[in-house]
């Protein structure tokens, strides 16, 4: 079999990586990929969204599978279109995908169908939103409606910063169309954490959960940016926590998106707040999360294959994840000024003396001039990523290798998975 994974990020080199682990896989692709996907795939020159372009590489290279990585294309429409070419695609429809695409779509599905969630208000009006915001006061969330690459929501915790994150969002279009409508609910107190799970329209199967850190520097503090941080399995997360997420959260989900004529298939990402116990869902994605796709797969022993062809071929009822008893912590490391302003094109050093039971999987990084270095193409550039008895182990693995790695102006926090 040939398998074509769309996108470019960490997340797709961790999919990359686990699939060419297959033994029924023969050959990988990435499109477009990064300099970390090329060590061990096929990269091919094509956008996420260039879903003609991605076509006639299918075509070019007889690929037998495509899996989708990143929200914007699935949100855009790219299973429908293979579907009707009777190309094997794993990701929800159009449809479906409205769950992280509309965050007012999910939150309608959510209090209508007795989800647990936020109490919130959906807005395309600045003025009524401003109104709404003095009316039940601060700390509040708002939230833009559309896509907005992990860094569309905003906790206001003064009256005077929700005032200005709505006017922001919906008159300044800090986040382009996505802030067209916002959401404003209220703040909810607990841990958060993320639930992962594949379900091929009628059964489910529950993934590894994970934590991350959406903060870009240390004590959760700055802007939030798509992950600094993640790691697997949860410390607090227990059997009992897991069912009341599947029968609180997740199957009343699918049975709502089959009421609703836009059945699921793929993954469900749940990004739960869980207080005494009890757990509220914030929002959904319809994929795997970056980066805690890196620590869910760094932890599973099974072949990826399997489930996702158990989720296409609706027999996932068949399969049977095993998982590793360790710890995974992935760090990521970014660029100076992100999620602003930073440089690209920065060669990147110490690669190559990284030990061999860390991985570090690409993310922002391209193969450029000359010598053939591996430059920084982006905000989030590397995600250091490591297995270890303990999380303690997992992260002193990680931290001593950091130290080997260098480009201009890297960030990165340092209390990722301390506790």
């Amino acid at each position: 079999m040939k398998v074509l994974v769309v996108g470019n990020g960490a997340r797709e080199h961790a999919l990359v990586w686990k699939l060419t682990q297959s033994p029924k896989i023969k050959a990988v692709f990435a499109a477009p990929g990064n300099a970390g996907t090329a060590q061990i795939a096929t990269n091919l020159d094509v956008k996420v969204d260039d879903f003609p372009g991605l076509s006639a590489a299918v075509h070019k290279n007889h690929v037998d599978l495509i899996v989708v990585g990143p929200e914007v294309p699935l949100v855009e429409g790219i299973v429908d279109y293979f579907q009707k070419l009777n190309v094997p695609i794993f990701g929800p429809t159009l449809a479906a995908a409205q769950l992280e695409g509309s965050k007012a779509f999910s939150k309608d599905l959510f209090q209508k169908n007795g989800i647990p969630c936020a109490k919130s208000e959906t807005f395309s009006d600045l003025e009524k939103a401003k109104t709404y915001i003095r009316t039940i006061g601060a700390p509040v969330v708002i939230k833009a409606d559309g896509l907005a690459a992990g860094k569309g929501v905003i906790m206001a915790e003064t009256l005077e910063e929700a005032l200005a994150a709505v006017s922001s969002i919906m008159e300044s279009k800090a986040f382009g169309s996505a802030g067209d409508k916002v959401i404003i609910e209220q703040k909810l107190v607990g841990r958060e954490m993320s639930f992962f799970a594949v379900t091929d329209g009628r059964n489910v199967l529950p993934l590894a959960p994970a934590c991350d850190y959406k903060r870009a520097f240390d004590g959760d503090q700055g802007l939030n940016t798509g992950g600094m941080g993640s790691y697997s399995p949860t410390v607090f997360y227990n059997s009992d926590l897991g069912n009341k997420i599947l029968k609180k959260i997740i199957e009343p989900t699918i049975k709502a998106m089959n009421l609703a004529g836009h059945p699921f298939q793929g993954i469900l990402f749940a990004g739960l707040m869980v207080t005494d116990g009890e757990p509220k869902l914030l929002e959904y994605n319809v994929r795997f999360g970056d980066p805690e796709c890196q620590v869910i797969l760094t932890r599973l022993k099974s072949d990826l294959l399997d489930i996702i062809m158990g989720v296409i071929n609706r027999n996932l009822s068949s399969i049977t994840p095993v998982w590793t008893a360790d710890t995974s912590v992935s760090v990521g490391i970014a660029s100076g000024g992100y999620p602003g302003n930073y440089k690209t094109g920065l060669p990147i050093s110490g690669l190559d003396k990284v030990d061999q039971d860390v991985i570090v999987f690409h993310a922002g990084t391209k193969t450029g001039n000359q010598q053939g270095e591996v430059l920084t193409n982006g905000g989030r550039v590397l995600s250091v990523t490591a297995t270890g008895k303990s999380i303690e182990d997992a992260r002193n693995k990680i931290y001593s290798n950091i130290s080997k790695i260098h480009f201009e102006g890297m960030q990165y926090r340092k209390d990722i998975a301390k506790f």
